[in-house]
This record gives C-alpha cells, sequence and structure tokens, in this order.
C-alpha cells in the first residue's frame, strides 16, 4: 500500500511547500522510483493540480522541467461569524484572497436570520469568479461539533447552539463546509504565510469573550470534543461570587472579558458611549484613562491563568489577536508580568510574545486556512483523485 507521504497527495504536499520542484526532487525526496514519480505526477497534472514550470538550468543533458502548484484550481470560501461582526472572503488556494466582506450585525441575531445574509453576500462575491469552489472554512465562538457543522456550546451567541449551519451555504455551493471555534481559526492563521511558522505557540483570542488556541508540533489541537482552550471560563480567585454569561460564576471572563469590561465602562463612564469591546480599545488608545486602566487589569488577570498553560505546554510564542489585541502594547504589559511573575524560569527564558501575524484579518484567514488544509490534505487529494472518470 502507497504511504500518504509518497501517493500523488503526499508528492503535492512536497511541491506545494516548496520541498521539491522537479520530478528528480521528488523522487529525492520520497525515495520513489522514476516511474512511480512520473505516474503520481502525471495524475496531477491531468487534474490540473500541478502544472508544468519553466525548466530549470542543468549541469547536462536535459534540462529538468519544474513543477508549479496551480493555486488557482479552485478557491475556498471563508465565514468568520462573531457575535456583533461577520468576515467574508474567498481565497485562492495559497490563502491569496480574491474578494471580501465585512459586515456589522446586531449583537443576538440568531443563524435563521443571519445565515441568509451570509449566504447571500458569499454568492456575490463569487460573482467573476472563474475557479470552483472547492471548500468552506467556517468560525464561530464557543465549542463547535465539526461534524455536524453546528455550535453546541456558545455562551456568546443565544439561539445558535444545535442549528446546523451547511444547510445554509447549499444553495451557494456543494462543497464541504469545515467548521471551527474562532481560537482555533486565529491560531491556524499563525500558520499560513509565515516564513517560519510557529511549531509550539498559544494564541490568545481576548475579545468580547476569552479563547486560546494551541499550537503542539505545528498542528492546531482541537481536543477530543472541540472544547479546547476555553480559557474565559476558567475560574479566577478575582472572580469568586461573579456571574458569568455561561451562567456560572467565578469565570475569568467576568473580570477580564471584553463583555465584562464594556459594561464597567458603561457604569463608570456612560459618557462615553461605548458599546463595544472594540469601542474600549479606541478610547484606551486615544489615552482615556479609565478605559487604559480596564485593559491594564484585564491582562494581569489573564497573565494570572496564562502562566500556568507556559507553564504544561513550554510554548515558544505566545501570540495576542482579538480586538483586545489591537492595543497590543498597552496589553502585553499586563500579560507579561504576570507570566514573568508566575511561570517557571525556564520555561520563559526564551519565551516570546507577538501581536497575531495577520492583524484583525487573522479570523477570516485562519477560516480560509481550514478549508485549504482540509482539500489539499494528502488524503483528501488522492480521494480526490480516486473519484476521477
Amino acid at each position: 500500500m502507497v504511504t500518504p507521504e509518497v501517493s500523488a497527495g503526499g508528492l503535492l504536499e512536497l511541491v506545494r511547500t516548496g520541498r521539491a520542484g522537479t520530478r528528480t526532487e521528488l523522487a529525492q525526496a520520497t525515495g520513489l522510483s522514476r516511474t512511480a514519480v512520473v505516474t503520481r505526477v502525471t495524475a496531477l497534472l491531468d487534474a490540473g493540480l500541478l502544472l508544468a514550470g519553466e525548466e530549470r538550468a542543468s549541469t547536462g543533458g536535459r534540462p529538468p522541467a519544474s513543477l508549479v502548484f496551480h493555486n488557482r484550481a479552485g478557491v475556498v470560501l471563508a465565514a468568520a461569524v462573531g457575535r456583533s461582526r461577520t468576515q467574508l472572503g474567498v481565497f485562492d488556494l495559497d490563502g491569496q484572497e480574491l474578494a471580501g466582506v465585512w459586515s456589522d450585525h446586531e449583537v443576538g441575531v440568531g443563524p435563521e436570520e443571519l445565515m441568509p445574509q451570509v449566504a447571500g453576500r458569499l454568492r456575490a462575491l463569487l460573482d467573476g469568479v472563474e475557479p470552483r469552489v472547492v471548500a468552506v472554512g467556517m468560525s464561530l465562538s464557543g465549542t463547535v461539533d465539526p461534524e455536524r457543522v453546528m455550535s453546541v456550546d456558545s455562551p456568546v451567541m443565544r439561539g445558535w447552539d444545535g442549528v446546523p449551519l451547511a444547510p445554509y451555504l447549499a444553495e451557494v455551493t456543494d462543497a464541504p463546509v469545515h467548521l471551527a471555534n474562532d481560537a482555533s481559526a486565529l491560531a491556524t492563521s499563525e500558520l499560513l504565510g509565515q516564513p517560519d511558522p510557529p511549531r509550539e505557540a498559544l494564541v490568545l483570542k481576548a475579545s468580547t469573550g476569552l479563547g486560546l488556541g494551541i499550537i503542539a508540533g505545528g498542528e492546531v489541537l482541537h481536543g477530543a470534543g472541540g472544547a479546547t482552550g476555553e480559557m474565559g471560563h476558567s475560574k479566577h480567585s478575582a472572580a469568586v461570587g461573579l456571574t458569568c454569561r455561561c451562567g456560572a460564576s467565578g469565570c475569568l471572563e467576568t473580570i477580564a472579558g471584553g463583555w465584562a469590561l464594556v459594561q464597567r465602562l458603561q457604569e463608570s463612564a456612560p459618557e462615553l458611549g461605548a458599546g463595544h469591546v472594540r469601542d474600549l480599545v479606541r478610547l484606551a488608545l486615544d489615552g482615556d484613562p479609565v478605559a487604559r486602566g480596564l485593559l491594564i487589569e484585564s491582562s494581569r488577570h489573564v497573565g494570572d491563568l496564562l502562566a500556568n498553560a507556559v507553564n504544561l505546554l513550554n510554548p515558544e510564542v505566545v501570540v495576542i489577536g482579538g480586538d483586545m489585541g489591537g492595543a497590543f502594547d498597552l496589553y502585553v504589559a499586563g500579560v507579561r508580568q504576570q507570566v514573568y511573575a508566575n511561570a517557571a524560569a525556564m520555561n520563559t527564558r526564551d519565551l516570546v510574545f507577538r501581536p497575531a501575524a495577520h492583524g484583525d484579518r487573522a479570523g477570516l484567514l485562519g477560516c480560509a486556512a481550514i478549508a485549504i488544509e482540509a482539500v489539499l490534505a494528502p488524503a483528501a487529494v488522492d480521494a480526490f483523485l480516486a473519484s476521477r472518470p
């Protein structure tokens, strides 16, 4: 039996990631015979997944023809659906955005109202796009079920739990829908388009809620039930007796989540008119002392618990994204202070803190990356080739 790493899908992965660019290099990288390589490459060329590139210089004999990944063999759709904002995009198979749109919506809107709007906007984005849609990547807040493509526990988005979402997109495309939570999508974006992506990282999404994406061995961890990284609902001693929007008490979010900070800002300074954590961040960046104080306090509380994760997982980098990540220099100071104070010296000696690589587009790019990796995984490519007549 052909192992995945040297199947046709495995060869495509080598070309796509730049580890091989000719049939000779593929043979050297895999140990396959030239005949086996030619057979597999021919199948990839016939399917339009590879293109014959320019000939390379040779030291003698016939120059070897290079192979190029066909990044327009298909497109993927990306949909990052949040509590009050939706980001949509069309991407090629290299993760380059071809079209996109962002839109705000009412807090509390349900899937029966929002998802038809999402489908309509995606249809509009596809106008004039020739390659076929091969996958959809989508993210939601909270715990999701990727098999059934639905939310199963989202305190942020009431009314979404248990509602299948794929049928809403069936009129746009029959391509598979791949669903992840927003923190995992943020973490996945750190692996896209990076010359040296992290292999061990904690990726904090500090926004209305608090989530943690985990990269281990160069891959995003999802956990047995898809609930990895529920940092916001971990208990904190300073939150004892405070009721969380999830219904429990003592959660970190009650003292550090964006929704709780906005409530406190509205109570202490209603004249500022802050209705969202993005407003709080804008005020903090403009120098408002109350907003700055709330962000600093939040970052320290988050740093307290993040120190435990640093001790347990020993990451090389901590990434801070989400709306509060927009005030990175202010926010990271408190996080770093508490991590250094509470984590083991060995685990913080070389630890790097940095903002999300793709800024406020990170969640959308993460959705695209989830779809791309699903459709171009060696096993998926092999199954596609096997289904061709």
